[in-house]
């Protein structure tokens, strides 16, 4: 079989307009993926070059491919029926390795006609490094190459206000535009840059903060071979991932009409506020998530899908974000009912195969931010407990025990937890302290818990007749007395 390139595949190519900091799959499978439609179904004529800003050269070089790669999105679309879609992705022209062409990357600058710059850095990567030089061949923090690279656009633009950015950070933290934008001008003002750019920095670029959401699987390596026999041709860049996205823009409505948005049919929100779509992905997606591990695994289920192809823990799952989180969240409940209803769907995508125990990890701090703030503002706005939340924290208390079946289960946590439920459970065990206490001390954790969970009415004793039923009836009766309805 030939390679995937633009020799043996011809096709359209698109003039420069986008800087994208990052070669992962993710963007390459969101935003790229993302372009490439919009170049297809609109007048967008938009190519990306794709700036790596680590030193390393695995994976190899998109270049090897003429920027060519195929994406394969697989999933369960609105009706629940499995769908495949297969699409070669012609949006990226090139790759540039910023340690090794760096006069190539600050020639970018210098392409007045790029307009976009996204990237995903990963978390750490808006991050503060205080050794970075204006100088710098390149500097070591994202941030400090994105300053260097803004300094020579206001130079080769002459300061022009109309020849700035729009930058669309991706990275998974909060409000991270803001972030990247409070950086840019940290370092601009260290390095002492003039004024004038300040004031340009500031005047003629426009930092949007942003949310994305879809799973990317990435290489399917072990499905490599067959993939490629049936596309006909090699592809060392095969790119996978689920059906459903959401890209949510905090910024400017005039975005909808640069990007071609209103021209295109795609999941792309542009709005004032961020805040409501991250709580709802959190409260509503990760939130079931982390509700579902333990009352699942303890119930002898492996992966999220096994689980949502058993009957009780599905309705387990959405019954709880149905009855106990969107009647508390703030968007509205249609919304919020269509943003759940996919969820369910992409819980139930056979093509990913979520292992319960690699979600686990860290699931007390997962519990406190996905979970609790749902139920003290339930437990705020009806005056009662939830409880198939408080269910979910019983199943949790019952999970840091360590085992199932006899087995050993492979907790991963902050080590103080590990340490405590270690010393508390042994002690439970051996009937040094109650279940009750052991709740209590639990919930008493306030550094943790940022507030004394005791102090909310009947928590604790609710938390312990539930935890009670689990360790005598097992999780599955357990279930079915607590969170039958």
């Amino acid at each position: 079989m030939k390679q995937l390139n633009r020799t043996n595949h011809p096709g359209r190519q698109y003039p420069t307009k986008i800087i994208q900091f990052g070669e992962g799959n993710f963007l390459r499978a969101f935003i790229d993926w993302q372009i490439d439609i919009l170049n297809e179904k609109t007048d967008l004529n938009a190519g990306v070059t794709i700036v790596r800003p680590i030193n390393t050269d695995f994976p190899p070089s998109l270049n090897t491919q003429d920027g060519l790669y195929t994406t394969i999105i697989r999933g369960l679309d609105e009706n629940g029926n499995k769908v495949k879609e297969t699409r070669i992705i012609r949006s990226v022209n090139n790759e540039i390795n910023i340690y090794q062409s760096y006069d190539e990357y600050l020639q970018l600058a210098h392409n007045l006609d790029i307009k976009f710059i996204f990237s995903n850095t990963t978390e750490a990567g808006i991050s503060y490094h205080s050794g970075d030089k204006f100088d710098d061949r390149p500097q070591v923090s994202y941030p400090a190459k994105l300053t260097r690279l803004l300094y020579e656009r206001f130079t080769a633009a002459n300061g022009d206000k109309d020849k700035g950015f729009i930058l669309l950070p991706c990275e998974l933290i909060d409000y991270n535009g803001e972030q990247l934008k409070e950086l840019v001008f940290k370092y601009a003002e260290e390095w002492q840059l003039s004024a004038a750019f300040l004031e340009w920095l500031e005047a003629a670029n426009t930092f949007c903060s942003t949310l994305v959401d879809r799973i990317v699987t990435g290489y399917p390596r072990v499905e490599a071979a067959q993939l490629e026999a049936e596309l006909g041709y090699n592809d060392t860049f095969l790119d996978t991932a689920e059906h459903f996205y959401l890209f949510v823009i905090q910024g400017p409505q005039s975005l909808a009409q640069l990007l071609r948005l209103d021209q295109a049919d795609l999941n792309v929100l542009i709005v004032d506020d961020i805040k409501p779509y991250k709580e709802r992905k959190v409260a509503i997606l990760n939130g079931a998530h982390t509700a579902l591990v333990p009352v699942a695994y303890l119930a002898g289920v492996n992966t999220v899908g096994e689980a949502m192809n058993d009957a009780e823990l599905c309705r387990f799952v959405q019954h709880t974000m149905d009855k106990e989180i969107i009647p508390v969240l703030s968007l509205p409940k249609d919304e919020l009912q269509q943003f759940a209803d996919a969820v369910i769907k992409r819980f139930q995508n056979p093509f990913i195969q979520h292992q319960l125990l690699s979600i686990s990890l860290n699931s007390m701090t997962k519990y406190r931010t996905r979970n609790l703030p749902q139920l003290i503002t339930y437990a705020e706005k009806f005056g009662k407990l939830p409880p198939h939340l408080t269910f979910a924290l019983a199943a949790l208390i019952a999970f840091y025990r360590g085992e199932r079946d006899g087995q050993a289960i492979p907790l991963q946590d902050d080590e103080h937890w590990l340490t405590n439920f270690k010393t508390w459970w042994q002690e439970a065990d051996a009937g040094e302290i109650s279940l009750f206490q052991l709740v209590h001390r639990v919930l008493k954790q306030a550094e943790h818990w940022e507030r004394d969970l005791t102090a909310i009415p009947q928590l604790t004793e609710t938390v312990t007749r539930q935890l009670e039923s689990i360790l005598d009836k097992g999780m599955r009766q357990a279930l079915r007395e607590y969170c039958a309805d």
